[in-house]
């Protein structure tokens, strides 16, 4: 079922909320993350910022926080991909 606009932004805007619980770790790296956009099959894409965006970790990070995250509070999320925009 597709997104509205309105009901995306929303749900980005929650998401971000969400993220504020990783962002700490990723803010002591010097980096951070946001929300891009969320497709209609629910895959959240994200972009790196900061020293995030040449980390050799950042796959990981993906993989074993920022997806497990955001999946333990909305489950309806299939997957969370990092994008460049």
């Amino acid at each position: 079922m597709a997104l509205t606009k309105k009901s995306k932004e929303k749900k980005i805007q929650e998401i971000e909320t969400v993220l504020n619980e990783v962002r700490p770790h990723l803010a002591a790296d010097g980096g951070d993350v946001s929300v891009i956009d969320i497709t209609d099959n629910h895959e959240v894409k994200i972009k790196w910022l900061g020293n995030c965006e040449s980390c050799s970790m950042s796959t990981f990070t993906l993989k074993a926080g920022i997806e497990q995250v955001i999946k333990s509070k909305f489950p309806e999320v299939n997957s969370v991909i990092a994008v460049s925009e």
